[in-house]
């Protein structure tokens, strides 16, 4: 891509000077994003000024083939943050998912080729035995709830089953786990960045000596001994990305599929037709509404002019997969079994790596059909409009997910 020769206004505008200049952080915006998604489009066409945070702007690529050329483009808009996080306070919620790692997605060139290739291959076949290892997870967790014929599904059994799962995955003990299960929770939710940097990187230094000095079958210990020669802060930032990639954004997938297939008819059988599957659902809330929202952050280390709009130097440019996978001008409204869609990081150098991509969506569709077919007919327990989203620039997440199901009158077991 050349930004300088692609289709332009009349009159170049710069994205600064561009108003209004739309919060994507407030429980507003949480609560109706394709609302805004939609105003957006209608004043400022495919690229929006919005605030990430207070008092730190960035630009929204809302239009799909602007994001395309943009995501296919690393040397106009490489991912490295470095310059942008010293003209920003260092203590902003946000930072611990942007900020500067020696990971794959935070690096290009020589560096980023050498990180994606030691976590692909560390994470090759893991999605063949995630059927079971999801299965024996579940189990238990669902025991604790069966009887009583109602849970909050997402926070008594998605999360803990995802982050089980993930931690076996890893080989990560659970004392260690539960260090990171707090670190994750606060990265997500907007604790300082001291803190979350604090419990993640000490916890998972841990991780590593321990994988070193005692390796098994599992992700940490092939990161540990790859060809690369990962140190122990790379391997630490290594781990940093698979959990922030390996927990949250499916334990919001799951809960928004789920919620999906309890409210849409097409996914509801009766005595006339099929439901549509749990894949089915999965295909679409990938567009629809992808777990990570808004992301993939870049950086032009240049004023850049794109559609007619000058980016400014080193200032973060988001991609907004659900804005692009629901662009009017790319689809008529089909979103089921497709490929295009940018949930993953779309077609660039920075997507989800090849061997990760299977386990997400096995864990996804594995964690539902196995609690369904445990609890059987699963409602919604209160009006989906009684539903409340978490507030964030990035992902796209429910606070709890509150159903009721037909209790169980004994308990499950392998």
């Amino acid at each position: 891509m050349h930004p300088q020769h692609t289709r332009q206004a009349a009159i170049p505008r710069s994205i600064e000077d561009m108003t209004p200049r739309f919060p994507i952080h407030s429980l507003e915006f949480a609560a109706d994003p394709h609302g805004a998604y939609g105003a957006m489009r209608r004043i400022h066409g495919a690229l929006v000024p919005v605030w990430m945070w207070e008092g730190v702007p960035a630009t929204l690529v809302i239009g799909y083939s602007t994001a395309v050329r943009i995501l296919n483009d690393p040397g106009h808009f490489p991912a490295d943050p470095s310059k942008w996080q010293t003209t920003v306070p260092a203590d902003i919620p946000i930072m611990p998912m942007l900020e500067d790692r020696f990971n794959a997605i935070r690096k290009s060139g020589r560096e980023h080729k050498r990180y994606r290739t030691a976590l692909n291959d560390a994470l090759f076949g893991v999605d063949r035995s995630v059927r079971p290892v999801v299965e024996s997870a579940a189990i238990p967790f669902v025991n604790e709830f069966c009887r009583d014929g109602r849970a909050d599904v997402l926070n008594q059994y998605i999360l803990p089953v995802v982050f089980s799962v993930f931690c076996q995955i890893l080989g990560c003990p659970p004392d260690i786990g539960a260090r990171v299960a707090e670190a994750s929770a606060a990265m997500f939710d907007g604790v300082d960045t001291a803190t979350v940097n604090s419990i993640m990187n000490d916890a998972l230094l841990d991780l590593t000596t321990l994988k070193r000095e005692q390796p098994g079958d599992d992700v940490t210990t092939r990161l540990a001994q790859h060809p690369a020669g990962l140190s122990d802060q790379e391997m630490v930032d290594q781990l940093v990305l698979l959990f922030a990639a390996g927990v949250e954004p499916p334990v919001n997938l799951i809960a928004n599929t789920l919620l999906l297939m309890m409210t849409d008819s097409r996914f509801i059988s009766d005595g006339n037709r099929l439901a549509l599957s749990t894949r089915n659902a999965l295909d679409e809330r990938l567009a629809t509404d992808p777990p990570m929202a808004n992301y993939c952050a870049t950086y032009p280390p240049q004023p850049t002019l794109v559609d007619g709009v000058w980016l400014p130097q080193d200032q973060p440019v988001i991609i907004s997969m659900a804005a692009c996978n629901t662009d009017p001008a790319m689809n008529n409204g089909e979103f089921l079994d497709n490929g295009w869609n940018l949930a993953f990081g779309g077609p660039s150098e920075h997507a989800c790596p090849a061997n990760a991509k299977p386990y997400g969506i096995g864990l996804a569709e594995y964690a539902i059909d196995t609690l369904l077919d445990l609890l059987g007919e699963t409602k919604l327990a209160v009006p989906q409009q009684d539903l409340v989203w978490r507030p964030g620039p990035f992902h796209r997440s429910l606070t709890a997910l509150p159903v009721v199901f037909p209790p169980a009158t004994q308990l499950f077991t392998l």
